[in-house]
């Protein structure tokens, strides 16, 4: 087949969280398994360009006309790259805001990016069909269904859209209708209006043919009332639309047998690495040589409500008051951010943290740190513990979302379980984790290393994951081509009109 992602970050050109990595492995592994795949990102400040593929498109945002061009970023691992080119919206300091606050514009910028996107494949390569991430994307079945109703190029293009966080919806006011020039008719409660607001994320659930989500327990979740943000009238409407599949690790980059940046590569057979790149990361991160005995916690994360740091925050003076340290690593919101400071300004010695997205520091806390910690709110898959299963770095974890998928509570009595888990959202309930994997660190040197050779004996590689991102294209493309067409060369064939799907659940406002 041949895939198009539409996503608003990617590795290696832009990140700040976890949807950068699945837009650089998941395209890997549909190549890997013979498919075709191109990705279309925003041009942001830094990412560079090897040829102007389009040097405009016209594409129509509030009353008038916006001209992005196209440019190629070239091949990676068989990935063919694409950019929408406008800095006045892209070239800047941060992807979608600063300051923990969003940029006012973003309803704007990112309608032109959807509809750029719907013009690249109608001018510059046709895909099979598309698939899009996270909210920022979401106008792109909405102007399929709408604006591009009756373009025959488009108009029987699938999408299956990705739900990386319930959390980010793109809410914006009911004025923002007119500024990005959708109709009036779009803002209803079966189409974008929610709660008198404008949301993206709404019309991506709507209007898109099939629904994926990054676990099978946040597919769950999303559907509930805890968890749906909202939303989970709409959730469970799409229920029969709507799958879970778990978020994969590129081993080829994520593994301490094969990682370029680390001070020394390590494995199960030989565990002195791991040692060297401890005590690299105390060096890196300011610490004192000594601490090299002692538990060592690591952090890597977007710096927000959702990861749990209210917890840690909770908890602050008696975990501090045990005999470890910690290091952070992530940018976010200024409460946390500024949290984090003042514990490490009061902890100078068993405290560090870098306001950063670093992706180099990253692999070396992975690598470093004895355990990892993960306390979520909600987690919707979350990589970064994956990660730490195979550098033998043990999760902290609450038994959340992917978070529960993925991390087995260590049982003793089984020599089982590959990391620490808590169920209630408290902050006691996560001192308990944390104090019950450090009482094993100390004491039972030999159930600890069971648990690290338990967790990199985990296998979360993305063939897996990919062959099921498969059937939901398939599946997508044969809801909207009745008559199956064996080559994907060979000119589309038309099928009934597909109407928006807006089975509104009851009993939760339908919004």
């Amino acid at each position: 087949m041949k895939i198009l992602f539409v996503a608003p970050e990617g590795l290696p050109y832009s990140k700040t969280g976890g949807l950068a990595d699945v837009i650089e492995a998941l395209p890997k592994a549909l190549v890997d398994l013979g498919h075709s795949v191109t990705v279309l990102l925003p041009r942001y400040r830094g990412t560079r360009a090897v040829a102007v593929t389009a040097p405009s498109l016209t594409v129509p945002v509030g009353g008038g006309l916006r001209f992005p061009g196209i440019v190629e970023g070239g091949s990676l691992h068989g990935v063919y790259f694409y950019f929408v080119d406008d800095p006045e919206y892209f070239d800047r300091d941060q992807l979608y805001g600063v300051a923990g606050k969003d940029y006012p514009d973003n309803a704007e910028r990112f309608a032109e990016f959807c509809g750029a996107a719907i013009e690249f494949c109608k001018q510059i390569w046709m895909p099979d069909v598309i698939h899009c991430h996270d909210w920022q994307t979401g106008l792109v079945p909405v102007l399929l269904r709408s604006r591009y109703a009756s373009d025959t190029a488009v108009q029987e293009l699938p999408v299956v859209f990705s739900i990386h966080n319930m959390g980010y919806q793109g809410s914006f006011p009911r004025e923002a209708m007119a500024k990005i020039g959708l109709p009036e008719s779009l803002f209803a409660i079966d189409a974008l209006e929610f709660y008198g607001r404008l949301n993206f994320l709404k019309g991506a659930l709507i209007f898109s043919d099939y629904l994926t989500t990054v676990s099978p327990t946040y597919a769950r979740e999303i559907g509930t009332a805890e968890n749906g943000h909202g939303l989970e009238g709409v959730v469970q409407g799409r229920a029969g639309r709507l799958t879970g599949i778990l978020n994969g690790a590129d081993y080829g980059v994520w593994s301490p047998e094969r990682d370029k940046v680390i001070v020394s590569r390590y494995s199960p057979k030989d565990f002195s690495g791991k040692l060297a790149c401890k005590k690299n990361l105390l060096e890196m991160f300011g610490l004192p040589p000594e601490t090299v005995a002692k538990p060592v916690l690591g952090i890597v994360s977007r710096f927000a409500g959702q990861k749990g740091f209210d917890l840690i925050e909770q908890i602050s003076a008696e975990l501090l008051a045990e005999d470890l340290a910690i290091v952070a690593l992530g940018a976010g919101e200024p409460r946390y951010e500024k949290l984090f400071r003042e514990l490490m300004r009061a902890n100078p010695a068993k405290f560090s943290v870098k306001i950063a997205y670093d992706n180099i520091l990253a692999h070396k806390i992975e690598a470093g740190a004895d355990m990892f910690l993960m306390p979520s709110r909600y987690e919707p898959c979350g990589l970064n513990q994956i990660y730490s299963l195979k550098y033998g770095t043990v999760p902290v974890v609450r038994a959340t979302g992917g978070l529960e998928d993925t991390i087995g509570a260590f049982d003793a009595s089984t020599g089982r379980g590959t990391g620490f888990k808590f169920l209630a959202y408290d902050g006691r309930a996560l001192l308990g984790a944390i104090q019950q994997a450090l009482s094993v660190y100390r004491n039972e040197p030999a159930v600890w290393r069971r648990i690290q050779l338990n967790g990199m004996a985990q296998d979360f590689s993305w063939q897996a994951s990919a062959t099921e991102y498969v059937k939901v294209y398939e599946a997508a493309w044969k809801s909207r081509n009745l008559n199956e067409v064996t080559s994907s060369n060979q000119p589309r064939a038309k099928s009934a009109k597909m109407s928006p799907v807006s089975p509104l659940g009851k009993g939760s406002h339908g919004r």
